[in-house]
């Protein structure tokens, strides 16, 4: 058996599936996009070659609003690393700590991660409603009338009414990611810390977070990548921008571009700029990951 898997032939035909795969969905379709980023094309007529043309309609004339797009996808990115990412930490560290019904909440908090983002959106588009929706109807409760109003129909509150179902999905897969990570540290520097007589706010800052860096930077990585390319609940809940553009992300208009109004060439720049993106976000967390470590 060992004589057939050392064969580099072997190998090969176990590999093969998997680069094929790996080929057809990403390779092909980013090399597609860059290239068709270079043309004006409807999807029907010839295709016509301009260049840099398209990324200059997008950066520098703002075509279609692109740049609050990158605006608001950047903020959720942001709000993802600086709101999910440690409450999903702190419950992982609580939950670590021997808590009384652990599996439950465990099981509690990773629920929403595996539920569809249609229904999720469904979810909170009743909660968000004017006439009925929890929020509304709460602050009615309380004497706050005057507080209630169109949650995703206001372009101050919009944007905010978006992020809050996004954040709050995937606290529950992250907080899992970081319980493992917590569990596979070793008991016994926990137990030596605790001899030396450190708090647990101690051991979490001096023990627990360092030794968790690895695990953190997946979850950041994963987040803010996953951040940058939303576009379901932003579908469901605004119609890819609304009210009046003020809630347009990237991938929403990217979808627009292509679908709505067949600029192909346009929006394969747009895809291709998120793609950048995810790029530059995921170096620079590696990198601030690379200096904590040291």
């Amino acid at each position: 058996m060992k004589k057939v898997l050392g064969k580099k032939s072997t190998i090969a035909v176990f590999v093969l599936p998997g680069v094929l795969l790996f080929t057809s969905v990403i390779f092909i379709p980013v090399f597609c996009s860059l290239l068709y980023s270079f043309h004006n094309w409807d999807g029907l007529n010839d295709m016509t070659f301009v260049g840099l043309a398209n990324y200059r309609k997008l950066i520098i004339n703002n075509e279609q609003n692109y740049l609050l797009s990158v605006k608001n996808t950047l903020l959720i990115a942001l709000m993802t690393a600086c709101i999910q990412i440690p409450i999903a930490l702190l419950l992982a560290i609580v939950l670590s700590d021997k808590v009384k019904g652990e599996g439950f909440f465990r099981t509690a908090y990773f629920v929403p991660s595996v539920i569809s983002s249609a229904a999720i959106g469904q979810l909170f588009l009743k909660i968000y409603n004017p006439d009925y929706g929890l929020i509304n109807t709460i602050l009615r409760k309380v004497g706050l009338a005057s507080a209630a109003r169109v949650w995703l129909g206001n372009e101050k509150t919009a944007l905010i009414a978006l992020i809050i179902p996004i954040i709050w999905q995937y606290i529950g897969q992250h907080m899992l990611l970081l319980y493992a990570g917590i569990k596979a540290i070793d008991p016994e520097v926990q137990e030596a810390a605790i001899i030396d007589g450190a708090s647990r706010w101690q051991r979490a800052m001096k023990i627990t977070i360092p030794l968790l860096a690895p695990m953190l930077e997946v979850c950041l990585t994963l987040g803010v990548v996953g951040s940058i390319k939303i576009f379901d609940m932003s579908m469901i809940l605004t119609s890819n921008g609304e009210p009046f553009g003020s809630t347009v992300v990237q991938a929403g208009l990217m979808q627009k571009q292509i679908f709505t109004y067949s600029q192909y060439g346009l929006g394969s720049a747009t895809a291709m700029s998120i793609v950048v993106q995810c790029l530059i976000l995921t170096l620079l967390i590696q990198y601030a990951f690379r200096r904590f470590r040291l």
